[in-house]
């Protein structure tokens, strides 16, 4: 499949959270599982994005998998996606825009025929504050903190870690060279989100990487 950019309209709905639950309910029906992944620029969101899907595909190679990838401008992470996985993958380009609501996440779904997929990943922009502002009629919204972020983050930016479903912890391997102190970021995270079930992985070591996607299975496997 060759790799398309999908310019994005800017939706006129009013009621967004409406549409959200109007997409959600979709989905279902389709039996598609749709999942939003958010973080700040470099957290590792595409790798760890290619790594789950590789695990995915060995846990389940029936696993029928696509990606969005939402961008400003470029297309390196659908191509980025493509190559390292093999799945159908589109590029976003928002417009400027620093998020995705409800309907750009409805003319990306249409573009990459989400009717014909059994789990669609969604990265979103890349920050830690307009994402979380918008439902995009994901089923979970899984929210990406690197470690070299620092173990504060939940306090600075508390909407985004309340929205999670699932926290993951990323580049865990790079734990020794910074101040990242794991119970500090657990106490601050349940400041804000008493529930969400944490994972602390390294795509790149593979540590971490079958509890999560086991538990992502998990999820998949009750939605159904």
């Amino acid at each position: 499949m060759d790799i398309r950019t999908i310019q994005l309209k800017k939706t006129i709905l009013e009621n967004n959270d409406k549409d959200a639950d109007l997409l959600r309910a979709q989905m279902r029906e389709e039996g598609t599982f749709y999942i939003n992944v958010m973080s700040s620029p470099g957290s590792g969101k595409t790798t760890m994005l290619a790594g789950t899907i590789r695990l995915l595909q060995k846990l389940d190679g029936s696993l029928r998998i696509g990606v969005m990838e939402a961008d400003i401008d470029s297309d390196v992470d659908a191509q980025t996606i493509h190559r390292e996985t093999g799945v159908p993958a589109v590029q976003l380009h928002t417009g400027g825009m620093c998020h995705l609501d409800a309907d750009m996440s409805r003319q990306g779904l249409r573009e990459i025929g989400s009717s014909d997929l059994d789990i669609v990943f969604l990265e979103n922009v890349g920050n830690l504050v307009c994402p979380a502002e918008f439902d995009t009629g994901a089923e979970i919204d899984v929210v990406i903190l690197s470690v070299p972020e620092g173990d504060d983050k939940p306090l600075k930016y508390p909407l985004m870690f309340e929205e999670a479903d699932v926290v993951l912890v990323t580049k865990l391997d790079a734990m020794p060279a910074f101040d990242f102190d794991e119970q500090r970021f657990k106490e601050n995270l349940r400041a804000c989100n008493r529930t969400a079930p944490v994972f602390f992985i390294s795509a790149r070591t593979g540590d971490g990487m079958e509890d999560w996607c086991r538990w992502l299975m998990k999820t998949y496997n009750e939605m159904k």
